[in-house]
């Protein structure tokens, strides 16, 4: 299991995870995005090597991410929108003028180099200098070697087998074996994807979990669940393996659009739905229009909690673990056809439409409070907005539920609710069942 830290003080709790693990190479990994808005943040602690005796981080670029173009599945989200945010790089945006958020300048510590150079110099304004990735790593201050950057595109698209493929090949040439340690500091998208190459990497290196986006703290980075996206299908590839150490520091949310805030919350939602009525309570009546940081800290604190209970109990999925699959049968086939369709969405925004279909089986099926699920079902459509397709789309759907994980001899396999914490693994539903459920999900919410 994880050892989680809801930071206090993220340059001691990261330097003792360090040490504690005494790697004898240190690789960061993250994306293009994160580099720009949340590497700021830590290049400068001694225990990453970023500034001392000119020994610093070596950005390897990866996989060069999509151009935007006209025809780019990433389109432009309105306020009512789930689709991703269509910024040159990123689902992380510069916030207004009104905003606490700061966007990211120009001259940026450190930003991602092209794909068509190994390794570019940095500019004039940078105080990080490359370091041959091929080069046996340097110990700086204190004993720690000196961190080498590896940098993947932002969004899902990138969590592919070529992305995979390009950072055991950064390990391989940054001169990691058995005893170093991959720190990936990014969203859910860097934890999975990073947590997978580091469990496969020479048969498994040790590895931190920085989380940057509310979705990654509550959910991608805990729990030992990595991987990536294969053949159109989510998480279809990967294994179980736990972060030696999770901290979570919800000052890099100060970092995020709402709209990746709002994907991150629908995850704590169905922590709610799962866990008791006050925790659920306090999750449906927050205020996402006008954020507490220190009350949404709070928060992420019971829905780690309620997460980690869980996990602790069945570490790899084999019984109760499945509760946390609540609107995801439903919620990764939606994901999977706005995919297919070049209208991609935020993960958390599939789980918060899965959650309405889910939760009118669960009406349906064990019972349900009506009341409830008309509650959260007005708090979805107002939160996130709803996925448009027609009934010509049904069978399609339910095609992309049939490669759920969770199913067994044919079956698709739900998990449901007969009340908020009264949990009922292992549900089957018939073809007439699902196509019901989301007649319920296109008309009667």
């Amino acid at each position: 299991m994880n050892n989680v830290i809801i930071s206090q003080h993220i340059e001691k709790e990261l330097q003792a995870a360090i040490q504690r693990i005494s790697p004898d190479r240190l690789f960061v990994l993250t994306d293009s995005t994160t580099l720009t808005a949340c590497w700021p943040v830590i290049s400068t602690f001694p225990c990453l090597g970023a500034v001392c005796g000119g020994l610093s981080a070596a950005s390897v670029p990866v996989v060069p991410a999509p151009p935007a173009s006209d025809s780019s599945p990433l389109e432009p989200a309105s306020a009512s929108s789930p689709l991703k945010p269509a910024s040159d790089s990123s689902p992380l945006e510069p916030a207004s003028a009104s905003s606490p958020l700061k966007p990211a300048s120009a001259s940026s510590p450190l930003e991602p180099v092209s794909a068509s150079s190994p390794l570019e110099p940095a500019s004039a304004s940078s105080p990080l200098e490359p370091a041959s990735a091929s080069s046996s790593q340097a110990l700086v201050r204190g004993g720690f070697p000196a961190a080498k950057m590896i940098t993947i595109p932002p969004t899902d698209e990138a969590k592919t087998l070529d992305s995979l493929s390009a950072v055991w090949t950064a390990l391989s040439e940054g001169g990691a074996t058995r005893h170093s340690l991959l720190i990936n500091l990014g969203g859910g998208m860097v934890t999975d994807l990073g947590g997978f190459a580091a469990s496969t990497f020479k048969r498994g290196i040790a590895y931190i979990n920085l989380p940057t986006t509310l979705l990654a703290m509550v959910d991608a980075s805990v729990g030992g669940k990595t991987g990536i996206n294969f053949r159109g299908l989510k998480n279809e590839i990967g294994v179980f393996n736990a972060a030696d150490t999770v901290i979570l520091d919800t000052h890099f949310l100060r970092t995020l659009d709402m709209q990746n805030l709002r994907s991150g919350y629908a995850e704590m939602v169905k922590h709610g739905l799962i866990s008791n009525t006050q925790h659920l309570a306090e999750l449906l009546t927050f205020d996402l229009d006008r954020l507490d940081y220190a009350r949404l800290q709070q928060l992420v604190g019971e829905s780690v909690a309620v997460k980690q209970r869980i996990v602790e109990e069945d570490p790899h999925e084999h019984g109760i673990r499945k509760a946390l699959n609540l609107g995801h049968t439903a919620g990764h086939a939606f994901e999977s056809l706005a995919m297919a369709e070049g209208r991609t969405v935020l993960h958390g925004y599939a789980v918060a439409w899965g959650l309405v279909c889910e939760l009118y089986l669960s009406a349906t099926r064990c019972g349900f409070p009506v009341q409830l699920l008309r509650q959260v079902t007005q708090f979805v459509r107002e939160t996130y907005g709803q996925f448009l397709f027609d009934c010509k789309q049904y069978d399609r759907l339910y095609e992309l539920m049939t490669h759920d994980k969770k199913n067994t001899a044919g079956h698709i396999n739900f998990t449901l609710l007969a009340d908020v914490g009264d949990i009922r693994i292992n549900q089957t539903a018939s073809r007439d069942d699902v196509f019901e459920m989301l007649d319920f999900y296109r008309e009667g919410n």
